[in-house]
């Protein structure tokens, strides 16, 4: 679907799903989501999610009037469910860990009363490289030149827990600090090795490069990535699945970050319970206007979640044979 015709189905299924809101304002409860910038998959996704949820929630005879709100995406958007100034916020796994535990960014100030209310869709970890690069696993890195992305950047600390998962430091490789399109460009030039990609798949730069190059998704899978994900739970196991790219004729291997929709311990058992409900029982209409849509399951609701469940999702979680 071409952008100008994602646009005008969102805008359609928008009207529709609007409809039902004619009530004054009295008769609603209010309910915010804060997304991201409108560039991103964030805001569209969570434009529709609010749509949905204003369509087919009620709590006490009211309507919960729902809205998408721009946002400096993950970190600014811990920290407004930190403050409870929003209701609820999507957020990347490693960054709602960081801010629980205080870690990183958070360091030393964690916002315990940060909830979950479930996993959305995952950013797949791509580790790219060349087919005729002698690189068969990520400890073949060693002694070559790799992009992580800027210092600080999610890319940038991923690279560094493989490094330590794997018994080496950034002095063991020839770190390039490039963007994901500027790596691609190293990497088709012959002046890059190997770059940490990480994004929903397909990715656009790794696309163009697999239609210019045979190229290889190193997997990253075995005794060095469990050991990883048991001291980092929010990388979750995924695969590639086969023909992603063109020439990846096999399912890779990898890790993923998944996108985490949260809250704060204020918001009420019954609102966790009715939105969650609404999200995981309306994913087929995400789907028709968003592809990450499509990634959202029951099945993976809980994939990567390291910090604690909000009670009334839960409940619902329960209800649904997904916690015992």
């Amino acid at each position: 679907m071409s952008s100008t015709s994602r646009r005008l189905a969102i805008a359609a299924l928008a009207a529709v799903l609007a409809a039902p809101l004619a009530a004054g304002a009295q008769d609603r409860v209010f309910f915010g989501i804060a997304t991201g910038g409108t560039g991103g998959t964030y805001y569209p996704l969570g434009g529709m999610l609010a749509q949905l949820i204003s369509n087919k929630v009620t709590l006490g005879g009211k309507k919960l009037s729902a809205t998408a709100e721009t946002s400096g995406a993950s970190v600014g958007n811990a920290q407004l469910l930190g403050r409870k100034e929003v209701e609820s916020a999507f957020v990347a796994a490693d960054i709602l860990d960081a801010a629980f535990n205080g870690k990183g960014q958070f360091d030393g100030k964690p916002l315990k009363n940060l909830r979950a209310l479930g996993a959305l869709y995952p950013e797949q970890v791509q580790l790219l490289t060349l087919a005729s690069a002698n690189v068969q696993s990520f400890k073949d890195l060693k002694g070559k030149s790799v992009s992580s992305g800027s210092p600080g950047s999610g890319q940038w600390q991923l690279l560094g827990d493989l490094l330590e998962a794997y018994g080496m430091t950034r002095k063991d490789i020839g770190e390039d600090l490039s963007s994901f399109a500027q790596s691609v460009d190293k990497i088709k030039d012959g002046n890059l090795v190997a770059s940490l990609i990480t994004a929903g798949a397909p990715t656009s730069s790794v696309t163009d490069l697999a239609n210019a190059r045979e190229i290889r998704i190193v997997p990253l899978i075995g005794p060095e990535i469990d050991a990883l994900r048991k001291k980092q739970p929010y990388y979750a196991q995924v695969q590639l699945p086969a023909n992603t790219y063109k020439g990846q004729t096999a399912p890779v291997n990898t890790l993923a970050v998944m996108a985490v929709w949260a809250t704060h311990d204020g918001l009420s058992d019954q609102t966790a319970y009715e939105v969650t409900k609404a999200l995981f029982e309306n994913t087929e209409t995400l789907g028709q206007v968003h592809p990450k849509g499509k990634e959202i399951s029951l099945k993976t609701a809980l994939l990567s979640v390291s910090i604690p469940l909000h009670p009334g999702a839960e409940r619902y979680y329960r209800e649904k044979g997904v916690l015992k």
